[in-house]
């Protein structure tokens, strides 16, 4: 964050210097974590249903915080100046609000039901080829991690990269409002959160929110084959551009061993051989995405390649790795219906001859819909000839070739069951812990 008084910082979160500070100019950025807070820095005192950084003054006092931002004053810490206001998160968002007006910079805006975390980390290699870019660290997406991702902005970035996820209605207007996008993304609409938005459709106007807030001066980047296409088009003023069938594409694919490689297409700019460094359609559509935004943003063809072929993405996205002569997948990273299927093809794609074989965790946050979602890919998975192990609670909904209710069940039967040349895929929610599995099995 650029340096303000702290008087001025007070104003734009509509909060009163309670205690010193008349001469304090922060800028060391702010903090919401005693832990890991910078010297210097505006520290929140959130306060949630299950914590109180209140409690937890005297850390952020003795870390070094230059100020603290507090909604209760009953024990006030001494020697240090304070901001009264009435809700610490409200301040946070309505800060973090203010200082992307100070910014003046264009934001690119990414959100989706997957791909979401791998389309910021190629958006950001992509712009980086050209500008400063200040993008979302792992996946603070979220009402508190979104103002986190813009205050952290610095004075000298020239581009905000800002993915955004939701799990309810109405999650994401209010992060639009903070950063305000000039250019948005949508990587798809699928079912993930479906047991608390009820439906496909819901999702999709949830996430119609990055369309509809867009500018006639904005941009809108999608996939050809995302169904909502011709909605999301409806719902927005800006300009809007397909990836995938439209005026970006892909063609002449071709995978191996090390990812894969294609002619990157672009109407206007060309035809350039460009590489990324993993497998499967959907990583290719989240590139696509990505050099849709340096297009955007002025950046040349050649430029724009480099970014996707140099990019380095998140750990657990489809990330491939050598164990004792057998090939690792790990997208261990989440899990819902559509990135398990995008997974599993992705896995019965590739040019190696061995076994294919997919351990898979639960799905969170499906609902009534798992009744129907988890036999349905386990089905996929035999169509596709995929032996199917399963693990932990709700997997064996699947109906897959083995299931074992604990990690080192799982663990131990793979260690005992694949040889040399196999390639095992590892993938569920979070929650499910598969990397742990998959750690106990193929330790690198």
């Amino acid at each position: 964050m650029k340096s303000y008084p702290l008087q001025k910082l007070a104003h734009a979160m509509s909060g009163s210097l309670l205690q010193g500070g008349e001469d304090c100019v922060i800028s060391a950025g702010v903090s919401t974590d005693t832990r890991c807070l910078p010297v210097g820095a505006l520290f929140f005192a959130l306060k949630g249903e299950n914590f109180n950084a209140h409690h937890f003054l005297a850390e952020a006092v003795e870390a070094g915080a230059g100020a603290l931002v507090l909604q209760d004053d009953s024990d006030l810490p001494e020697g240090i100046p304070v901001i009264l206001v009435e809700d610490t998160l409200k301040a946070l968002q309505d800060l973090a609000k203010w200082y992307r007006g100070e910014l003046g910079i264009p934001v690119v805006a990414i959100t989706g039901s997957n791909g979401k975390t791998s389309t910021k980390d190629y958006t950001h290699s992509v712009l980086s080829q050209k500008f400063r870019v200040n993008s979302t660290l792992g996946n603070l997406n979220n009402h508190i991690g979104l103002p986190l991702t813009v205050l952290a902005t610095a004075a000298n970035d020239e581009v905000g990269v800002f993915e955004m996820g939701m799990n309810h209605s109405g999650e994401l207007a209010p992060l639009c409002e903070i950063g305000r996008p000039d250019v948005s993304i949508i990587t798809n609409v699928g079912t993930a959160h479906i047991e608390h938005l009820g439906s496909r459709k819901a999702i999709a106007i949830e996430k119609g929110t990055v369309a509809r807030v867009l500018s006639e001066k904005g941009t809108l980047l999608l996939p050809s084959d995302c169904d909502e296409v011709y909605d999301f088009r409806a719902s927005t003023p800006a300009r809007v551009i397909t990836v995938g069938d439209g005026e970006i594409r892909a063609e002449n694919t071709v995978s191996g061993e090390s990812g894969s490689a294609f002619d990157l297409t672009i109407d206007g700019l060309g035809t350039k051989r460009t590489s990324i460094s993993v497998v499967g359609r959907h990583m290719i559509s989240n590139a696509l995405l990505a050099a849709g935004a340096g297009f955007v943003l002025g950046l040349s063809l050649d430029e724009i390649s480099a970014g996707l072929t140099n990019a380095e993405l998140t750990s657990g996205r489809l990330r491939r790795y050598l164990s004792n002569g057998l090939t690792v997948i790990d997208d261990t990273y989440n899990a819902n219906p559509e990135s398990v299927i995008a997974a599993l093809e992705t896995l019965a794609s590739l040019p190696e001859s061995g076994r294919r074989i997919a351990a898979l965790g639960m799905m969170a946050e499906l609902g009534e819909h798992a009744v129907e979602a988890y036999p349905r890919i386990g089905r996929i998975a035999r169509d596709l000839g995929v032996t199917l192990v399963t693990v932990g609670d709700d997997a064996d909904k699947y109906g897959g070739d083995h299931h074992f209710q604990t990690h080192g069940e799982a663990a131990t039967w793979l260690s005992n069951e694949t040889s040399p040349g196999d390639i095992v895929l590892f993938k569920g929610s979070r929650m499910a812990a598969m990397d742990q599995v998959m750690k106990l099995t193929f330790p690198e």
